[in-house]
């Protein structure tokens, strides 16, 4: 018996496909700022990356690995324009105009590819690990900590080794190691201490909303 009907179903998915690329988005953009934190080279994509892991878990959890694996084949086209247009226009923070699109910037572009195959490789490695564990695992948090563990590494080494490995930009190019490893520390802390948390809330919020939903899901 299917989780939802097909409306509501295919109404769900199209807000998490808009919700993917919104963070997508979101997340080219801000890696191109870069922040110091605490001595340390990284940048704002860090602290808004972490938000599709969330949505991702919770897509597995409540509807299944297949679901799932749908939305992210339908982000990954269109994710990968919007991102690069995104980023010209507001290339290092700064509104370009609309004439910049008119000249391909390979820097930006080099960022859009970098983004999409992080993304497919991240995404597709958290759904795996997250469906394994949550049938194995009775303890909730053991499956979103795990996948997020090895999705975001996986996501953030193949982001930065592809978008900024011999870069024209050449603070990033000198840095992009440190950054990388940065980046990661603080993803994988705020899923773990922000994130994980949250999911588990959101998750319970959602079963006590929509009884029916106790007999598929488990916490």
């Amino acid at each position: 018996m299917p989780l939802y009907d097909q409306p509501r179903q295919r109404l769900l998915l199209a807000a998490l496909i808009a919700f993917h690329i919104l963070i997508i988005i979101a997340s080219n953009y801000l890696v191109q700022l870069p922040v110091t934190l605490f001595g340390f080279h990284t940048t704002w994509g860090a602290f808004s990356f972490p938000f599709i892991f969330l949505a991702t878990d919770l897509t597995v959890r409540l509807m299944g690995k297949s679901p799932a694996r749908r939305v992210i084949a339908r982000v990954m086209l269109p994710a990968l324009v919007a991102s690069y247009v995104v980023s010209v226009l507001f290339h290092e923070g700064a509104f370009s105009g609309l004439a910049a699109l008119g000249e391909f910037n390979t820097f930006v572009f080099r960022i859009a590819l970098a983004s999409f195959t992080a993304y497919v490789l991240g995404q597709l490695l958290d759904v795996q690990v997250f469906d394994r564990l949550r049938r194995s695992h009775r303890r909730w948090w053991i499956a979103p900590a795990a996948s997020s563990v090895v999705g975001q590494a996986l996501d953030t080494a193949a982001f930065f080794s592809i978008a900024f490995w011999n870069s024209s930009n050449a603070f990033m190019a000198e840095h992009w190691v440190e950054i990388a490893l940065v980046d990661y520390v603080i993803k994988l802390a705020v899923s773990l201490m922000l994130f994980v948390p949250l999911y588990g809330v959101l998750l319970n919020t959602i079963v006590r909303c929509l009884p029916t939903l106790r007999v598929r899901v488990h916490l």
